[in-house]
């Protein structure tokens, strides 16, 4: 097999993925002897040496608790995270930093709306649109809301192309649905939906929207106020920060109008033995101490990928994407899952290889090939129900991949045929 390692472009700053490569230590090492080729980054990325520093640098010269002290390093703390909120809401093109709430991730922020905005405006009867490829955190806190309050759930279901049925989607519509939620790219089969549309659409009919973001703000340019969003989240482990720190993009009207998700310390603006009064955005959805250096780590991360250039990073993992499609159809018995057009997804591929059970595979790649991929069903057992599999195997790509790393993966999954032939 013939590997290129030419890019067709470098990036903002004319690095080159192999100077990128060099800023994550973790590439360096090795599993069973062998160099880490790392294909996991949609469950997690790995961390550039400057997110590391800054964070270390905030333990080892101004820890302190934010919004509570009037001395320097308590100053300096709540400074950097306030500049990091700031530099989040640019990246997403936020109007105002105030509508960047802080949460532990994307699950939470998922939460939050379900349970404060939700609980307020979601009534027995009303309609809330999912779709069958939403990850759990997008499904299970829209049951617990259904089950509060008597409002039904539909699904707009997705074809064995891994594309929504937007025909169905529009009949659902027509239904007056309080509340439509659905990923923004599919964590399983890559697939990038049509969010402005289906944004544009839900609003027609006065429907509140929210867009799971968890794998498009790291891949792709995000706009919130061109998408129109109401409500958008995302974390930042998977876009090169630390784990323990997400984001809720709110509108500002709809989030003044929230009541606080959790009570506690910062959250409030006055405080009596019998009732309180609450703080402004963003900070009454952010109760008790937050994660400061998670935060901080965040801001450096987004500094990072605005250095690459968001256009870089979804060409090149169009790229990236584009050649392991064309690679993996090589291997004898493998099945892919999600879109075959490259333009219709992104840098994740899911599949299953004859009869080999995807951790066994899993398995395999690490000890034989140094390989790390995803196995099992990815928060997604209804989108595994639909195409009748208990789990798949999932590569997916990030700034650090290279053609080579796709071409140890393919070499692996040959030696495992041979392991599993008998």
């Amino acid at each position: 097999m013939v590997t290129s390692e030419k890019q067709t472009q470098q990036t903002r700053s004319g690095r080159t993925v192999a100077e990128v490569r060099a800023d994550f230590p973790i590439l360096a090492r090795q599993v069973h002897n062998k160099p880490l080729i790392y294909l996991d980054s949609t469950a997690s990325s790995q961390k550039p040496q400057a997110v590391i520093e800054t964070m270390n640098t905030y333990y080892q010269t101004y820890n302190a608790n934010v919004h509570r002290g009037v001395y320097t390093i308590s100053e300096e703390a709540t400074a950097a995270q306030e500049r990091a909120r700031v530099k989040v809401a640019r990246f997403i093109n936020a109007r105002h930093s105030k509508q960047v709430i802080f949460t532990r991730n994307t699950t939470e922020s998922i939460n939050l709306v379900a349970y404060s905005w939700g609980s307020a405006n979601i009534h027995t009867g009303d309609l809330i649109v999912l779709t069958e490829m939403e990850h759990h955190s997008n499904l299970v806190p829209w049951q617990l809301l259904a089950q509060r309050t008597g409002a039904r759930l539909e699904f707009v279901p997705v074809t064995d192309d891994g594309l929504l049925r937007l025909d169905i989607y529009q009949q659902l519509l027509e239904q007056r649905p309080r509340l439509v939620a659905f990923t923004h790219m599919s964590n399983v089969l890559g697939t990038i939906n049509p969010v402005q549309e289906m944004i544009a659409q839900a609003h027609a009919v006065e429907a509140i929207v929210l867009v799971d973001g968890a794998q498009s703000v790291p891949h792709l340019p995000v706009d919130v106020q061109a998408l129109d969003a109401d409500f958008y989240c995302f974390s930042a482990h998977k876009m090169l920060g630390p784990t323990g720190i997400g984001v809720l993009y709110g509108k500002r009207a709809l989030l003044e109008a929230m009541p606080p998700f959790m009570g506690g310390g910062d959250m409030i603006r006055t405080v009596k033995l019998h009732e309180s009064t609450w703080n402004d955005l963003p900070w009454k959805f952010e109760a008790g101490t937050p994660a400061i250096a998670e935060a901080i780590g965040l801001g450096a991360a987004v500094d990072y990928l605005n250095e690459l250039g968001m256009d870089w990073v979804q060409a090149h993992e169009q790229e990236m994407t584009a050649y392991a499609l064309e690679q993996l159809q090589q291997v004898p018995g493998l099945t892919i899952y999600g879109p075959r057009e490259i333009g219709q997804r992104g840098g994740v591929i899911s599949f299953t290889l004859g009869d080999v059970h995807p951790h066994d595979l899993a398995s395999i790649l690490d000890q034989e090939a140094g390989v790390a991929i995803r196995a099992g069903h990815h928060c997604a057992q209804p989108l595994m129900e639909r195409y009748d599999v208990p789990a798949t195997a999932r590569a997916s790509f990030y700034v650090y991949t290279t053609k080579a790393d796709i071409d140890a993966l393919v070499q692996g999954l040959h030696k495992a045929l041979q392991i599993f032939t008998f």
